[in-house]
């Protein structure tokens, strides 16, 4: 019986020390193939903050919550599974299928930009909206189409670092940089849209400083949140734009990837004291001119299908 104990005892500790060397791999794996993706995140974190635009303060961070919600969602219940299921039985369709979702954030950009420069904005209309649930509705449901292809992105950077492991393994590591990710996105993206808040809170402090600080951090969130809406912009056309010049260079199509890649070594070149900054700052650029050429090419397009009751896109 004694023996029967420690040989139990023995098996024990060898499952335990297996466990520990699993969630040790899945930790290593997961923070490196999510560093990867760290781009991908950072243009999430500008998109989102435009989906509070006209929302009451006190209806803020609900509507986060359930952009988050949405997002694990996508990430968890959608994305994880459609990516094994295809890096597994047909891992040539992730290429195209990414692309598609480049082309529509594309789209999203170039989109934007042109309700700006004709006047009919997509904010305006939000806040015009009268039904505060269908004005919620609009928000929750646009944050969460655009999340769906930046998660894919996410997703997709994140199972190609992955190095060669079981089926469960590359999933827990996908669940976990989904996890850790959108719980990182959203909790800055929370503390962005109650800056103004936590500004109102200082300013009614007692000493000087704080107060100082608290009316500088409320006069400055509108020209964040503007800024914001820029920075989210320019970011769907640059990880829309560096999508398809990827699915390019994997079907062998090099010109327009040549073009933009060799512009940015040029320019490296060029300035070799600051030669990483300033090969990715030209390759960033290159990547969200040719996404404004394929979203303003989409738009165009959309804009000669008529709607129903035979009148034009627009």
């Amino acid at each position: 019986m004694p023996g029967g104990l420690v040989a139990l005892l023995d098996d024990i500790a060898a499952i335990a020390k297996l466990a520990a060397s699993s969630v040790d791999d899945v930790a290593g794996a997961a923070g490196k193939a999510g560093a990867k993706a760290a781009g991908v995140v950072i243009d999430d974190t500008a998109v989102t903050p435009s989906y509070v635009i006209g929302l009451t303060p006190d209806r803020e961070l609900p509507i986060i919550g359930k952009i988050a919600i949405g997002s694990m969602r996508n990430k968890i219940l959608i994305l994880l599974p459609a990516a094994l299921v295809l890096s597994y039985f047909a891992p040539w369709a992730i290429t195209p299928i990414l692309m598609l979702g480049g082309a529509y954030l594309c789209f999203e950009g170039a989109e934007k930009i042109i309700s700006a420069l004709t006047g009919n904005d997509h904010a305006s209309e939000a806040v015009e909206i009268t039904d505060p649930r269908a004005l919620e509705d609009r928000q929750v449901a646009g944050a969460i189409r655009t999340d769906l292809i930046l998660s894919a992105e996410i997703m997709a950077i994140t199972l190609a670092g992955l190095p060669v492991m079981a089926i469960a393994m590359q999933a827990t590591v996908l669940a976990v940089v989904g996890v850790v990710l959108t719980v990182g996105v959203y909790g800055v993206v929370a503390i962005i849209v109650k800056m103004d808040d936590i500004g109102l809170n200082l300013a009614r402090r007692e000493p000087p400083m704080v107060r100082a600080i608290g009316r500088g951090l409320v006069k400055a969130m509108p020209l964040l949140l503007e800024a914001l809406a820029t920075i989210g912009t320019v970011a769907m056309l640059w990880v829309g734009g560096g999508i398809i010049i990827h699915g390019l260079e994997v079907f062998h199509l090099e010109a327009i990837p040549h073009l933009v890649h060799g512009a940015a070594h040029g320019a490296a070149a060029a300035m070799p004291m600051m030669a990483g900054l300033v090969e990715w700052l030209v390759g960033a650029i290159g990547s969200a001119i040719i996404g404004l050429i394929v979203g303003a090419a989409i738009a165009g397009a959309l804009h000669f299908i008529p709607r129903k009751g035979g009148k034009l896109a627009h």
